[in-house]
């Protein structure tokens, strides 16, 4: 089984978002070491893909994933 890239655990993030959060921290873990693998510095995410994509939900995330090692950016 090959490793997940960084395009792929996002998709899993979303999916995991909009299942209420379901296995979080695990897909976290997954972007985490996908992003040390092809060597990004952050993982973007598209807003209107978010639960709550206002600014409030975004810095949430932001603060959330950077406790665990991620540094998030939006698009758009």
């Amino acid at each position: 089984m090959s490793e997940p890239t960084v395009a792929e655990a996002i998709e899993s993030i979303y999916g995991s978002l909009q299942a209420n959060n379901e296995d979080l921290d695990i897909h976290i873990a997954t972007l985490k070491s996908a992003m040390a693998r092809e060597g990004v510095k952050e993982a973007i995410f598209d807003p209107a893909k978010l639960a709550q994509g206002n600014r409030s939900g975004r810095k949430l995330m932001q603060a959330y994933f950077r406790q665990r090692g991620v540094k998030v950016a939006f698009s758009g």
